[in-house]
């Protein structure tokens, strides 16, 4: 297995801790998603990919048409998407993406996390590099061709992994999926193909993946844990990726 599998594996141990909380990232997502391609999610492939991950956080239909409505009022406020870079304690690279109404309350906002927690809060460029923009599909597995067979089809469109990911035994709702991943540009083609040959997507999106992590002792992940869990408490904050080895 490569890279996105370890790095899938890890993430699963840590997801979004409240439900609630995955409800307004996507709600964000709904908004920024109309605001760039209009509220008919069979002309907006984005949108159509929200709702997607809408349905497998098992957020409600009406919670879903009511944010797309409320996008499509013109006088609802638009996000930035922002990036942010800097290093928490001992070496640890981060990298936090937000989607904010309000630039100057994030900036401030993230600025304290990392300065309370004996970080810093770096310059645009100064990590980004160190992580590979991907995009990645899950799919539903149930009916699907040998996954070898399906990589040889999806590799003229830029897949460059493809595994199995089995269902969590604690979550009645889920189902065996299978995860794609690709380079970040490769997600618009991807997304066209699996629609066109009716393969079910469960869920989409971006991630960045660490191309060398750092192993630390339990004390030492304690201090950068500090960091993490202000970041991800900020309802700014969509996603923090970071260079820590969590296996």
């Amino acid at each position: 297995m490569g890279r996105a599998f370890e790095f899938r594996k890890a993430r699963k141990m840590k997801r979004w801790s409240a439900m609630s909380k995955a409800f307004t990232r996507i709600g964000k997502d709904i908004v920024m998603a109309v605001k760039e391609g209009g509220p008919d999610p069979d002309s907006n492939s984005r949108l159509r990919a929200v709702i997607q991950n809408a349905k497998s956080v098992n957020m409600p239909k009406d919670n879903v048409e009511r944010a797309i409505k409320r996008a499509s009022d013109k006088s609802q406020g638009d996000y930035k998407e922002v990036l942010f870079e800097g290093y928490a304690q001992h070496g640890i690279a981060v990298l936090i993406e937000t989607a904010t109404d309000n630039n100057t309350r994030t900036v401030a906002n993230v600025r304290s996390y990392f300065n309370k927690t004996d970080g810093s809060l770096g310059t645009s460029g100064s990590v980004v590099f160190m992580f590979d923009h991907t995009c990645n599909f899950r799919v539903k597995a149930e009916g699907l061709i040998d996954l070898e067979e399906l990589e040889l089809e999806l590799i003229d469109h830029g897949v460059e992994e493809i595994f199995e990911d089995k269902a969590d035994e604690d979550d009645t709702d889920a189902v065996d999926g299978v995860m794609i991943y690709a380079p970040f540009e490769s997600f618009g083609s991807i997304q066209a193909y699996l629609e066109e040959n009716n393969i079910e997507i469960l869920s989409s999106g971006f991630e960045r993946i660490p191309q060398v992590t750092k192993k630390l002792t339990a004390e030492q992940v304690e201090d950068v844990e500090k960091l993490l869990e202000k970041l991800e408490e900020d309802d700014d904050v969509q996603n923090v990726y970071h260079t820590m080895d969590l296996n």
